[in-house]
Order: structure tokens, then C-alpha cells, then sequence
């Protein structure tokens, strides 16, 4: 008998663990806007190979929905002219548009098949949060709701979707490190003769000249490497015309020729607006944590740090490509957001409680404020752990109220 209300006990338990996660799951839930990040790769620079397969191994920051296409580096042999110009860059406009990248973006939101033209909903579904059951349910129906859901999907999921296009520069510091070279090779000759005079063998003395060689390499290595990435900023167009053409004449839940040539035919007709370009400040990075003898670490480091950096200042300038982020705890008030994402103690947060209206399209509505607590601040950036930065390990932000209510978990930041 006790052994079976010990059993039923582990089981309630299990059951509370489980719907406490499904909870939690749920709370974490929210629309994303979605990104396709490419690189410019200059092979006539040093480091060129070592910053493409850095690169290629950078994920899409977990505040985006990844919607990578498969090319994700662009070769070319120069520097790019006009970058340092926050105008729209001709070269990388053209190749968007050349290669007809707007619509493949759109094919991938729908999972089109590329041989028969067939699509779904499933991915507009599963980002939208949708439930399945009754988004399919209008759409067989043509209801006014099901046309609502889908202007809905249209304008808070297709149109936030963003591709960032980063220019990485390698920065030469060689020249200045090679005065480093040279002090230390002048230490060591001083040390080398100072040995030598107190009976030193001729093997010490040339193991501190190995030793002496080594330490100058490893820091022409560390402060040797330096980018600058310029990010171009570009969001596709879908608007009423480019989303009723597709659905219209483009959209095929079965095998259709006429509609997949439809979509062939009319890919030149969907496009990317050029929203904008920052550039990182090239600034100097820690290499605490990172092997020095292999250079992908330490180049990824630098380069996903200035990407970070690029990303948090088009949210700041462009208020279209501002992310939204979940709240986790009431008390104290936690997000799972931090120096990554650019918040600092001088941060503020709207706070956004989600709605759905009659229709099944969403809205946000502003409830409070709220701002990080000092010394609270998560640093969730690259490789913070690995060199000891402090905040590292918090996993999440705390955060205080200003003003309205009082932000529960499910509930979403926005920086003012």
C-alpha cells in the first residue's frame, strides 16, 4: 500500500513537472521577425578564408527566425567602393536583384517545391502561432476571418522579414605589432647576454630566445586581429498588390503548371527595400578563452562580437527591425536578453501584452515600462564565459518597474 501512494505521489509530481514546462514553453512563445544573413568575402585580404568559415558557423541571433537561403558568402576579389556610405550600396542592390533573392525568400516562407511548385501554410502556421487546426479550417472556408489571418501573417510575419548584408575588413595591425616584435627581441638579447655572463649554456640561452619568439607571436596574434563590418540592411516588400498576386495566380496546394510558371515568370517581381547600414566600431576584443594557436576561434569571436554590436545599432536606428522578447518571471521581472542585445543600466522597455482580436489578427498593447537592474544585467555575449566577463553566468536580466502594471511571464519587452 505504500509503495503504491509513493508511486502515485512520483507520478502527480511528474505530471506538475510537466505542465509547469508545457507552461513555461507556452510563455516563451512569440513572433519573431526573420532574418537571412550573408557575408561579402574580400580574397585579396589576409585572414579572407579564416573569416569565411568563421562566419558560416555564426548562427542567426535566437531573437530571429533563421530563414537562410544556401548561399551564404559572396566572393569578391576587391573592396567594395561606397562602403564607409550609409547610401544604398549599387553592388549589393544589384546582385539582391540579379539573383532574385526577394523571391526566394517568399518561396521559403511557403515551402514551395521548386520542380512542381507546390506550397503550404505550415511554416506561416508554426511562426504565427496559429492554430492549425482552425487556420485551416477558415481558409478551406475563404471566411472573412481566414482573409484576416492571412493579412495578419502578411504584415506582422512575410514583411518583417530582413536580410543583413555584412562587409568584414580585416584590419592590418602588423606594422604596429611589429615594434612589439622588435622591444621584445631586444629584451631577449639583453636577457641572452645577462645569462651568458653568469654561465648560462648556450641551450638556455636559446630556449628563451624560443620562448621570447613564441610570446611575441602569440601577441601579434591576440592584437594582431581586428575587424570592421559594415551591415547593410535590406526588409522584403510585401505589400497588398506583391501578397494578392501570390495568392492569386502563385499559390499551389497541388501540382500546377500554370501556377508554378505563374511564380517563375513573376519572381522579378518581388522585392527588397534597402532600410539602412551601420558600421562596428572595430573596437578591441578579449581573447581570455580562446585557443591563440587556432585562428577560426579567435576570428569568429571578433567577428560575430561586431555583428552583435551592428545588429543592436539597427534596432536602435530602424524601429522596424526592433525585436520583441518574453518576459520569464514576475518577481523578480526576468527576460532572457542582455549586453548581446545592447542593454545596459541606461536601457528602457515598453512592456507589450499580446491580443488577438475577433478576427484571429493580433495586436500589442503598451502596459508598463520597465528598465534593468543594475549589476543584473546578463553578459550574454560570445564567449563571455570562457573569459570571465562578469554577469556570464546570470542566464537572464532583471529588470524593475517604472510604471504600469506589473509584467507577467508570456508578456513582451520592447527598447524604447
Amino acid at each position: 500500500m505504500t509503495g503504491t501512494i509513493k508511486n502515485i505521489a512520483i507520478l502527480l509530481l511528474l505530471m506538475c513537472v510537466s505542465l509547469s514546462v508545457t507552461a513555461q514553453e507556452e510563455d516563451t512563445r512569440y513572433r519573431r521577425s526573420s532574418i537571412y544573413s550573408i557575408m561579402i568575402n574580400h580574397t585579396n585580404q589576409q585572414f579572407s578564408e579564416e573569416i569565411r568559415k568563421a562566419f558560416v558557423k555564426i548562427p542567426v541571433p535566437d531573437k530571429y527566425n533563421d530563414h537562410d537561403l544556401s548561399v551564404k558568402v559572396v566572393t569578391l576579389p576587391k573592396k567594395l567602393k561606397g562602403a564607409g556610405s550609409s547610401k544604398e550600396n549599387e553592388l549589393i542592390t544589384e546582385f539582391l536583384d540579379s539573383n532574385l533573392v526577394a523571391s526566394r525568400l517568399v518561396a521559403k516562407w511557403f515551402n514551395r517545391d521548386f520542380y512542381t511548385g507546390v506550397c503550404n501554410m505550415d511554416l506561416v502556421k508554426e511562426r504565427g502561432l496559429y492554430d492549425a487546426t482552425e487556420f485551416d479550417k477558415q481558409m478551406a472556408e475563404r471566411s472573412a476571418r481566414g482573409t484576416a489571418m492571412l493579412e495578419d501573417a502578411g504584415e506582422d510575419l512575410i514583411g518583417n522579414t530582413f536580410v543583413l548584408v555584412n562587409d568584414i575588413r580585416y584590419i592590418d595591425k602588423s606594422k604596429a605589432m611589429m615594434w612589439v616584435g622588435i622591444g621584445l627581441s631586444i629584451l631577449s638579447a639583453g636577457a641572452g647576454a645577462a645569462m651568458a655572463a653568469n654561465g648560462a649554456s648556450l641551450s638556455q640561452i636559446n630556449n628563451l630566445n624560443q620562448s621570447t619568439q613564441n610570446i611575441a607571436q602569440m601577441i601579434e596574434r591576440i592584437k594582431g586581429f581586428k575587424v570592421k563590418i559594415n551591415t547593410f540592411l535590406y526588409q522584403l516588400v510585401w505589400d497588398e498588390e506583391a501578397a494578392g498576386t501570390f495568392y492569386e495566380t502563385q499559390y499551389a496546394a497541388t501540382p500546377d503548371e500554370s501556377k508554378r510558371m505563374a511564380f517563375e515568370n513573376g519572381r522579378g517581381g518581388y522585392r527588397l527595400e534597402y532600410v539602412g547600414k551601420v558600421e562596428s566600431s572595430g573596437s578591441e576584443v578579449s581573447y581570455i578563452g580562446v585557443d591563440l594557436y587556432d585562428p577560426i576561434p579567435m576570428v569568429r569571436k571578433a567577428c560575430q562580437r561586431a555583428i552583435d554590436e551592428n545588429i543592436v545599432d539597427l534596432q536602435t536606428e530602424f524601429e522596424a527591425f526592433r525585436t520583441r522578447t518574453p518576459i520569464l518571471s514576475a518577481e523578480p521581472i526576468t527576460a532572457s536578453i542582455g549586453m548581446k542585445e545592447g542593454v545596459s543600466a541606461k536601457s528602457k522597455f515598453e512592456v507589450l501584452e499580446r491580443v488577438e482580436n475577433e478576427d484571429g489578427t493580433h495586436s500589442y498593447k503598451r502596459v508598463g515600462v520597465v528598465a534593468p537592474v543594475a549589476n543584473q544585467i546578463w553578459d550574454n555575449r560570445y564567449m563571455a564565459v570562457e573569459e570571465g566577463a562578469k554577469g556570464a553566468l546570470l542566464g537572464k536580466t532583471t529588470f524593475r518597474k517604472i510604471s504600469g502594471a506589473t509584467p507577467q511571464p508570456g508578456m513582451l519587452i520592447r527598447e524604447i
